[in-house]
């Protein structure tokens, strides 16, 4: 599969936008995780089930992702993409002023639909932007604008979500009913603002796509006998997809429980937490481009395998230790997970030849890891007593997969 090379900046340039919005959805979940606790009044583990609408629309989805893009393309396949994830976004607003879970979770799991169609057209369409040998580089350049957004959405989450006003069990129980009903009311109306905003967003994206012209890959002869089973014999695939499984998984366990790991293990109150996020997205960021020019000089998997240690160290961190150095912990994975996603990505899809588009929709299955390890997590705080800490094991146990990925799962089998 390859692409005219004439023509190629402007296709880029659109498709890297795509990177930061679908960042700024998924980055958003880590204020809205201990916010709908807060304003829906939820256990921990019930919290979490904001990460399972989304991410278990990744895995249902995914297969007819991928059968979208092949029959009717990509520039299709993203505008439905972002429509899709606009009408997620506009269910909050209903969501919010019936103060009704069930609803805020179709709206995330229809926006994890959306986002299934943009990530499994704009993975391999970044790769296919270029020469082949710089196919990781390249897509580690387009996913630094995913980076972007995980240090502004949380930024903005802060400022027009999070209220800073938090009360216990017991001062809540104190207010009478229609004062306690006021202040609920109003930490869930703060939601209605950012994601009406960023609905409206996505139709514009949506119809600037349609307006432009979006050069298709040249599908090699063989691109018909592409396959799911063909793609699942490839050992190095099938590692990728464990890898990405668990690395997701981590990736969400630790900004689910950023803000509330911030607030009780680094002593600090709700607002500052939530800057705390925005920092540890500009760590994401500046990890992303830093791992693109260390990839100049070091071979992917390597660098996967160290940043995998390194994680497995910060998680250990986190967990035994307290104040400042909770925070450092944090802000440290933010950094060393910043390339893991497109790194295993690239690695994972490396000479699928005409299985490649059957390959990337197994890999963006795998995200379903994000559905799931965060809810044995907050399952894992809850019979803790709401020890924050303890549930930090959980990643810490998930970056030995990927370490192992990148040691030797990577290796292709001739």
């Amino acid at each position: 599969m390859s692409i005219a090379k004439k023509n190629l900046l402007l296709p880029f340039i659109l498709v890297t936008s795509l990177f930061f919005l679908w960042g700024i959805a998924n980055n958003l979940n880590g204020i809205l995780i201990p916010h709908l606790r807060k304003a829906l009044q939820l256990t921990n583990m019930q919290s979490t089930f904001v990460d399972t609408a989304v991410y278990f629309a990744y895995f249902i989805s995914a297969l007819p992702a991928g059968w979208i893009l092949k029959q009717h393309g990509y520039k299709k396949g993203v505008i439905a993409g972002l429509l899709v994830f606009a009408i997620g976004a506009f269910l909050f607003i209903p969501a919010a002023q019936e103060r009704m879970y069930e609803v805020f979770l179709l709206g995330l799991f229809i926006i994890g639909c959306g986002l299934t169609l943009l990530e499994t057209a704009a993975n391999p369409y970044a790769t296919q932007l270029g020469p082949a040998e710089s196919a990781t580089t390249r897509l580690n350049l387009a996913q630094s604008f995913n980076g972007l957004a995980a240090f502004i959405a949380p930024i903005v989450g802060t400022l027009f979500i999070l209220s800073g006003k938090t009360y216990s069990s017991e001062e809540l129980t104190a207010m009478n009913e229609v004062q306690r009903m006021a202040y609920l009311q109003e930490e869930a109306n703060s939601v209605i603002l950012p994601y009406g905003i960023l609905g409206g967003f996505l139709v514009i994206i949506a119809i600037i796509f349609f307006l432009n012209d979006f050069p298709e890959p040249v599908e090699n002869t063989d691109a018909d006998k592409g396959s799911i089973a063909g793609a699942l014999k490839l050992p190095h695939l099938r590692w990728a997809v464990i890898a990405q499984l668990f690395y997701v998984g981590a990736q969400v366990c630790v900004t689910s429980f950023f803000v509330r790991m911030a607030i009780t293990g680094g002593g600090v109150d709700e607002k500052t937490a939530g800057y705390y996020l925005g920092i540890y997205g500009l760590l994401f960021m500046v990890g992303r481009f830093a791992g693109t020019f260390f990839l100049r000089f070091l071979s992917a998997p390597l660098l996967l395998t160290t940043y995998a240690i390194a994680c497995i160290l910060l998680c250990a961190a986190a967990m035994y230790t307290e104040g400042q150095y909770v925070v450092l912990a944090l802000g440290g994975l933010g950094f060393f997970m910043s390339i893991m996603f497109p790194t295993i990505f690239s690695l994972g899809i490396k000479e699928l030849n005409e299985h490649t588009k059957s390959g990337s929709s197994l890999i963006v299955m795998s995200i379903i890891g994000g559905a799931i390890f965060p809810v044995i997590m907050g399952g894992l705080i809850d019979s803790y007593d709401d020890n924050i800490q303890m549930g930090y094991s959980v990643p810490l146990v998930c970056f030995f997969a990927v370490f192992y990925f990148g040691w030797k799962g990577h290796r292709i089998n001739k």
